[in-house]
């Protein structure tokens, strides 16, 4: 008899056109047991990421729990730098989805999240795909939440290349950096994603086009939500693809074995005009002087990835019948 068990994982999302591939993605892969999706603002506010995310529980014929997470970043901000010139005013392109029949349940984000490792602890990954606002409230909430969850998967931060939100940083870091460093540097396994690596996992305009033209359960609402991200991409990047950001970073949940690792501790910048820029420093070096650096707990950080084989794998998961 087989062991195999899949992960019990948390999607943490701000959907976002990416974040639909990468939760359908993730429905269509026998590794993951999605038991939950919390919102978050970024690509879109917090409220629509809620609606968006429960539409995408709809497509994909699953009747798992949405939690809204926080409204504001974790200290109250509200001006969140939307990104609706990259997803569309409703996030998903301008298709105008129906409005879901289900609604979120009671528990917010980050109360979900906490009584879910609370319920399994040791078992439950979260794949966290937007800025990271709620993991650092429930880590408010419960000082032991990164010994009971399992791991925690991060799309953010740009090592060693520019950002995409500016020169200096990533647009999930950027959108709450406090919280960001928090989650960085609390002592969980937390793997990130970082745009070094995303911007080498590509899908192309005829890919788009032969994903709209297969029977598969997923295709053709893909390839219509897929037409404004590829038009952003087109115009602002010059390149005849789609980067594949949140798929990738759930691929690593996936299968972590398609892309490779180093560790070391991570601080995000707080203020100034590199603010949210993510610092890896991956050296043995002992310091002379102790620093905001010292004593903090090491992560691993993606820096190669076998960027043909996550493609691949992307494309043969959301073509699949």
């Amino acid at each position: 008899m087989s062991s195999f068990k899949p992960k019990k994982v948390i999607i943490d999302t701000d959907p976002g056109i990416d974040d639909a591939m990468a939760i359908l993605l993730a429905f269509q892969s026998p590794e993951l047991d999605v038991i939950g999706l919390t919102s978050t603002f970024g690509n879109v506010h917090t409220a629509l990421a809620t609606r968006n995310a429960l539409h995408l529980c709809e497509v994909a014929g699953k009747d798992v729990p949405v939690a809204q997470g926080l409204l504001t970043t974790l200290r109250g901000a509200v001006n969140l730098g939307i990104a609706d010139f990259v997803h569309g005013s409703d996030g998903l392109g301008h298709t105008n989805p129906p409005e879901p029949k289900q609604k979120p349940i009671d528990l917010s984000g980050p109360e979900f999240l906490v009584a879910r490792v609370e319920e399994f602890p040791g078992e439950v990954t979260v794949v966290a795909l937007g800025p990271l606002t709620n993991i650092a409230k429930a880590l408010e909430l419960d000082r032991d939440f990164p010994k009971k969850v399992r791991e925690i998967f991060v799309l953010g931060g740009a090592f060693f290349v520019n950002g995409n939100i500016n020169p200096a940083a990533e647009a999930n870091i950027a959108g709450d950096p406090e919280a960001a460093d928090i989650v960085l540097t609390c002592g969980a396994n937390i793997t990130v994603i970082g745009i070094n690596i995303t911007h080498q996992v590509m899908m192309t305009g005829r890919e788009i086009e032969e994903l709209g033209k297969c029977n598969s359960k997923f295709g053709k609402y893909l390839r219509n939500a897929l037409q404004f991200y590829y038009d952003y991409h087109h115009e602002f990047y010059g390149v005849d693809a789609i980067y594949l950001h949140d798929p990738t970073t759930m691929v690593a949940a996936i299968d972590p074995s398609l892309l490779t690792y180093a560790e070391g501790v991570v601080r995000v910048q707080q203020e100034g005009i590199c603010k949210g820029l993510t610092l890896f420093n991956s050296t043995k070096k002992k310091w002379a002087e102790p620093t905001e650096w010292c004593n903090k707990p090491p992560i691993k950080v993606a820096v190669t990835v076998d960027s043909d084989a996550v493609a691949n794998l992307i494309k043969a998961r959301l073509m699949a019948l």
